[in-house]
């Protein structure tokens, strides 16, 4: 397990679970056991480690669904999912003969009355303690947070769905729970668009915030906070999660097998290695919102740095001196490898881009931005995008250079779609381009009294920028409106009127006011909680991080129902129009030609 930052979604969730779950251990000097399912796992796994859950009374955690041993002179803690499932392996503990002396449970969020009761029915002389502490969701980064549920994509743009109206349902309670970790009572608003999945969400994320907030603790109606709540969907941004992005993070995912945030490596010596990739790696969160650019002059800096601390100054080593030496080993070990993993996968990264990569940014960048490095407008994208499709590159490539032409167009003719399906040789998996239809987003163009109308664009001019990054996420747009109050409201409506600091010269003024050092004194000020339906980038998480930086006084924090790289994106878009027995995936042919 993992220990997270020193602040953020990571340390609050983590004081969630010492203040209710840790806290009631503590009340009894007995060593417990811990019992988790795939979720909770997750979510203990994202913010503490195994030290912190020992030195709070906690000596063995277990799986729930696997088979344990009877300890019936020990109590046990089962932080579990309200789920039958979950319920079910529960009640198998104590039905017959029970495993341990006395069950603590605590659920993620509200549990159904019918599974309560069965637990009641069954097991209620084995219960101690019986809680909903409101953790449903996963606190991947210090600012964003997911759902843990990649099936919700399916289940809500899928034309053969059955279950949309429950994974929104799902999803909401998730919000919510979101929300209730960070005692957060938002105004929520929501794109405006021809589907209605971002507003059946926001209504049902506002009614079930009414119902939790109804009557708190303190018997006191909780109001609205200084925070607001915005829901997008994915075809809000289709051109996004498919660039060729050349930020650490986002480049690293998108061109290296990385499982699980698991980085695979080869060491100078042929030893396979492996990595973990999150906030644990004090290099990782300084390096991974940088352009590769920035990423390959600054390791070596730091790899010099590090080598320059471990000598003495004089040459001479007296025993104080090595004493202090010894006391910094570890840190400086620990140092030295994180260097070494981020030269490999910096490595790794550069030879990609060197091979394949670098080729197709200029034009997906001038098919994305609809302009040139030199500002001239792109008159003709189909000559901008013939150069990819003459190219060996790989199918996937293909792919996403076609889509952000046709986005570039808002559609294309069915003529001169049938023609590119066929240059890229993807006649029998043509769904990867027919089925973003079910996004929202056009990919035949009709005459229609309403037209498909891409948002306007802040005005980035004078931003400094790479020539092959010069796109800029809609999020981010949508992020410095939202905190300067230039969202409009026939665009975004609101779902439920957001405070003061949201609707007036409060959100605007904030950039002016009293800057916050930190991020602990930033809570004090305002939030913004953005939500994507459909998955997101890691270019979009980014965004949360640089608008939080320039801002100050409002802390930006993304979230969707999962993370998606771009093939990872293509797969699930591609499965969306099978039946569910149908569904398979196109062998990834980037590994093999990259």
């Amino acid at each position: 397990m993992a220990t997270g930052p020193e602040y953020g979604l990571k340390k609050i969730v983590w004081q969630r679970i010492k203040e209710t779950i840790i806290a009631d251990c503590r009340k009894s000097e007995v060593w417990k056991i811990l019992i988790l399912d795939h979720f909770t796992t997750k979510i203990l796994s994202s913010c503490c480690k195994m030290s912190d859950l020992m030195m709070d009374g906690i000596t063995i955690v277990e799986d729930l669904f696997k088979i344990r041993e009877p300890v019936p002179e020990m109590r046990a803690i089962y932080f579990i999912t309200p789920t039958a499932k979950c319920v079910d392996a529960f009640i198998q503990d104590f039905k017959v003969k029970p495993k341990y002396k006395a069950a603590y449970v605590y659920f993620t969020d509200y549990c159904p009355d019918a599974l309560f009761n069965e637990m009641k029915l069954y097991c209620a002389k084995s219960i101690r303690v019986c809680k909903e502490i409101n953790i449903s969701f996963l606190p991947v980064e210090s600012q964003v947070f997911t759902c843990d549920s990649a099936d919700a994509f399916r289940s809500i743009y899928s034309p053969h769905s059955r279950d949309k109206e429950e994974a929104l349902q799902r999803l909401a309670d998730q919000i919510v729970t979101l929300c209730a970790t960070l005692e957060e009572n938002p105004g929520v608003r929501y794109k405006e668009t021809t589907l209605d999945n971002a507003k059946k969400l926001a209504e049902l994320v506002d009614q079930k915030l009414a119902e939790h907030y109804k009557i708190d603790e303190s018997m006191k109606k909780k109001g609205k906070t200084q925070a607001q709540l915005i829901i997008v969907e994915r075809g809000f941004d289709p051109a996004t999660p498919i660039l060729h992005e050349l930020t650490y993070q986002a480049m690293a995912y998108d061109l290296i097998p990385i499982k699980n945030d698991t980085y695979k490596f080869q060491s100078k010596d042929g030893s396979e290695k492996e990595a973990l990739l999150n906030e644990n790696d004090e290099l990782w969160v300084r390096l991974r919102h940088m352009h590769i650019a920035e990423v390959t002059e600054q390791i070596p800096k730091l790899v010099k740095e590090i080598s320059a601390n471990k000598k003495q100054p004089d040459g001479k080593i007296t025993l104080s001196g090595l004493s202090q030496l010894m006391k910094k080993m570890p840190s400086f070990r620990k140092q030295l490898t994180e260097k070494t993993v981020h030269l490999n996968l910096t490595e790794d990264c550069m030879n990609h881009f060197q091979k394949t990569v670098e080729k197709l940014c200029k034009a997906e960048q001038d098919l994305a931005v609809g302009s040139d490095v030199e500002g001239q407008k792109v008159k003709d994208p189909m000559r901008t995008l013939l150069p990819v499709l003459l190219h060996p590159h790989s199918t996937y490539d293909k792919i996403r250079a076609v889509l952000l032409y046709i986005f570039s167009l808002n559609g294309t003719t069915e003529e001169n779609l049938n023609k590119l399906i066929q240059h890229v040789k993807i006649e029998n998996e043509s769904e990867f381009i027919l089925n973003w239809k079910e996004l929202g987003v056009p990919i035949i163009s009709s005459p229609s009294l309403f037209p498909f109308r891409k948002s306007s664009r802040r005005d980035r001019s004078q931003e400094e920028t790479y020539n092959l990054s010069r796109w800029t996420p809609l999020i981010k747009d949508v992020m410095e409106d939202a905190v300067e109050n230039k969202l409009d409201r026939r665009e975004w409506p609101h779902q439920s009127e957001c405070p003061s600091a949201w609707n007036g010269s409060g959100a605007v003024s904030a950039r002016h006011k009293h800057k916050a050092s930190g991020p602990d004194e930033r809570r004090s000020g305002a939030r913004l909680i953005v939500f994507v339906i459909g998955g997101i980038s890691y270019s979009e998480m980014r965004c949360a991080y640089q608008v939080t930086q320039a801002v100050k006084s409002c802390e930006v924090i993304i979230g969707s129902s999962h993370i998606v790289t771009p093939v990872s994106l293509l797969d699930d878009i591609q499965v969306l129009s099978k039946a569910p027995m149908e569904a398979f995936t196109l062998v990834d042919e980037k590994s093999s030609e990259c």
